[in-house]
């Protein structure tokens, strides 16, 4: 990645609606350069997805709770196991494989607190894989964003 390809990114971060004729205008570059360098970002797997970010309670997303989970062991089998496990349910919207404790980090969001209670009950507590959990509501979303200093 060179200068360029730098510049349009910290631009399609902040907004990856903004025309590529402007991006064109704001890195000093001809507007089809700039629809290569895109294509060839996101064939590499550097844009990995074009993405909105959406209020949670717009959508009726209430509650969103960090949780803290700690596996049986760390063998790389259960690992794998949980990771597909987390990945499949929808209401879990980040998952971040952690060292320490060795566990890992989810950022749930759901309607509310019953709905919590239901997901939790079967993602942690009655899951074999699971040794423990601990459960932290938010109480404001203070900051939000995916943007990647580059």
């Amino acid at each position: 990645m060179d200068k360029f390809d730098r510049a349009i990114l910290d631009i399609l971060q902040r907004d990856n609606r903004t025309p590529q004729r402007l991006i064109a205008e704001q890195v000093s570059l001809s507007p089809a350069a700039v629809q290569r360098r895109v294509a060839a970002l996101e064939a590499a797997g550097v844009i990995e997805q074009n993405i909105a970010v959406v209020d949670p309670k717009a959508v009726g997303a209430r509650v969103t709770v960090v949780v803290e989970v700690h596996l049986i062991n760390d063998q790389s089998a259960v690992v794998r196991a949980v990771k597909a496990q987390f990945r499949a349910v929808p209401e879990v919207q980040q998952c971040y494989h952690v060292t320490g404790n060795g566990g890992l980090i989810l950022i749930i969001l759901l309607p509310d607190f019953e709905s919590y209670e239901t997901l939790s009950t079967r993602l942690f507590a009655d899951n074999n894989l699971v040794a423990s959990f601990r459960s932290l509501p938010v109480l404001d979303r203070v900051k939000v964003g995916l943007t990647v200093s580059t």
